[in-house]
């Protein structure tokens, strides 16, 4: 798999000397903020009984592992991952994962929403997350506040977004990336000066005449290294590195709720917000058809997200398991995680989480299987719990993601005939043309989707 490459450009007059290396000593200064409240509601049904950065994703890793890993690779000072919504299974990843002894285990902290004697209500934005909570992280020894979104996929190397941002003596640094016009509608589009500085910044612009005028000009997007002319905007990943002065004030002075509706267009208006650019693969799962699509990009045989690289790993919870093992099946461009137990006739660009099991003659097509967290249970009087979870014989998927611990009977056919876009059944769901098959979901034998 290609490795995700970071392009970094500066006008002349920044750059007329040699960029000051910014050393792993020099993140010292940095705290890494993960917003990990997130609700997801358009990617139910996967957040029914969890909250966002808590889905599991390419088999055996959380989405909240890709920041908390890029920012301990950064060496930042301390990790703060904020949390709200359906928490109580992240907090159980987070502390199993990172907070047992190890590296990371006085790095890491998670704040949780709380009532506070001046302020009561839950968290009502990205914005108000760090401001309720701005007290306590004022109180730690950091010049930066890097603030991350706990449910995206990249590969970034924050030291260089440091010295980028210190070589600009930029108040506030955004993350961007060269994107088609197809993209620009769903994210933050941002036009620069030719000495990297936002002059212009617009969240998820919709109008043809004001796309048209957020246009970059392509010889300075070729000049920041943009290597694609069919991505005539820069947009933005949601990545904001604040200095500590900048970030207090702003919170002060402009109470609003969200970063990049509210305050990041009123920073760019008080001047000193650059553009730092990023050249590499990058997806927000907003919705279950990104989600899908990222998931089943790991499949292929160059996959734009790497796992593989030793020097940066992705950190994950990881389970004593066996093998797994696979009986007369014929495997294709696939993943599979420890402890599946496969009697498949076929499996084809799918994914099978840790434990999966799949009986005989069964076919699974671009299928994502999350697992399970156990093979069966004596328990058998608590609903949300299928004795044994599997996908029964004789079964046909196609272009479904199977939450965990759900069980399939026999002879089920879940391939979408109608090709719908959206459906609403009872355990089965289709969103974005993509079925779906809910946590603990129990599918009775011969169902037909």
């Amino acid at each position: 798999m290609a490795n995700c490459s970071i392009t970094s450009n500066y006008n002349s007059k920044k750059t007329s000397k040699k960029p000051t290396s910014t050393s792993l000593t020099g993140m010292k200064d940095v705290v890494s903020i993960i917003l990990g409240g997130g609700e997801g509601t358009r990617l139910h049904p996967l957040t029914l009984t969890r909250c966002k950065p808590d889905i599991n994703f390419g088999g055996k890793y959380r989405l909240i592992d890709v920041p908390i890993s890029n920012s301990y690779h950064a060496n930042c000072y301390r990790i703060f991952v904020l949390t709200q919504f359906l928490s109580s299974s992240l907090h159980h990843h987070i502390s199993s994962t990172y907070l047992q002894n190890g590296k990371t285990a006085n790095q890491i902290e998670v704040l949780t929403a709380e009532q506070k004697p001046t302020s009561k209500m839950w968290y009502q934005g990205t914005a108000d997350a760090v401001r309720q909570n701005l007290d306590y992280l004022l109180e730690h020894p950091f010049e930066y506040f890097l603030i991350l979104s706990g449910d995206q996929l990249y590969n970034i190397d924050f030291n260089k977004m440091l010295e980028f941002a210190k070589e600009t003596d930029a108040d506030v640094t955004l993350a961007t990336l060269p994107v088609t016009s197809a993209e620009a509608g769903r994210l933050g589009i941002l036009k620069i000066d030719d000495e990297n500085i936002i002059t212009s910044f617009h969240e998820k612009p919709q109008e043809k005449t004001l796309l048209e005028d957020l246009k970059s000009p392509l010889n300075l997007l070729k000049k920041m290294g943009a290597k694609s002319s069919k991505k005539e905007f820069l947009g933005s990943m949601g990545i904001y590195l604040f200095k500590r002065k900048a970030l207090t004030n702003l919170l002060k002075d402009d109470n609003r709720n969200d970063f990049g509706k509210h305050l990041i267009p009123s920073q760019v208006s008080n001047g000193r917000v650059a553009a730092f650019v990023y050249e590499g693969y990058w997806e927000d799962i907003g919705t279950i058809g990104t989600f899908y699509e990222a998931n089943m990009a790991l499949t292929q045989e160059k996959a734009p997200f790497n796992f593989y690289d030793e020097s940066r790993p992705i950190f994950s919870n990881r389970y004593d398991l066996p093998p797994s093992k696979f009986s007369n099946t014929q495997l294709k461009n696939s993943l599979f995680c420890d402890g599946c137990l496969v009697k498949a006739t076929e499996i084809s660009q799918s994914i099978l989480g840790p434990r999966s099991v799949i009986d005989k003659n069964c076919v699974l097509y671009n299928t994502y299987v999350m697992g399970n967290d156990y093979y069966s249970t004596f328990v058998n009087d608590y609903h949300k719990f299928p004795v044994r979870p599997s996908i029964g014989e004789n079964s046909v998927i196609n272009r479904a993601i199977i939450d965990r611990n759900a069980a399939i009977g026999k002879n089920v056919q879940l391939v979408n005939k109608q090709k719908l876009m959206h459906y609403d059944g009872k355990n089965v769901f289709i969103r974005d043309g993509i079925i779906v098959v809910p946590r603990g979901a129990i599918i009775p034998d011969g169902f037909i989707l």
